[in-house]
């Protein structure tokens, strides 16, 4: 009966809880500069980083954080990211 009472927490909490979001996007170009800060994401998220990022910046990462430490200065110097129909023409 613990067991139960104690699974039914685990799970109680877990319906409860807050939401995991970041506060502050950075991504860094392949030499490591940063080219991209921001409150919001610079990718769609609901599809995997690895696939988005890649098209966005090839060789760049990405980086989240709960903290918003250096993001009131924004940066924004992403390439333009092509659209998928022009680059499977090429």
């Amino acid at each position: 009966m613990r067991m139960l009472s104690m699974a039914a927490a685990v799970l109680a909490a877990g319906l409860f809880s807050q939401g995991a979001f970041a506060a502050c996007y950075v991504v860094y170009g392949p030499d490591k500069s940063v080219v991209y800060r921001a409150p919001e994401p610079p990718v769609d998220l609901s599809r995997p980083l690895h696939e988005t990022l890649a098209e966005v910046l090839p060789g760049g990462t990405l980086v989240f954080s709960l903290e918003d430490y250096g993001c009131d200065v924004e940066v924004h110097k992403l390439p333009v990211a092509r659209q998928a129909g022009q680059e499977k023409s090429r």
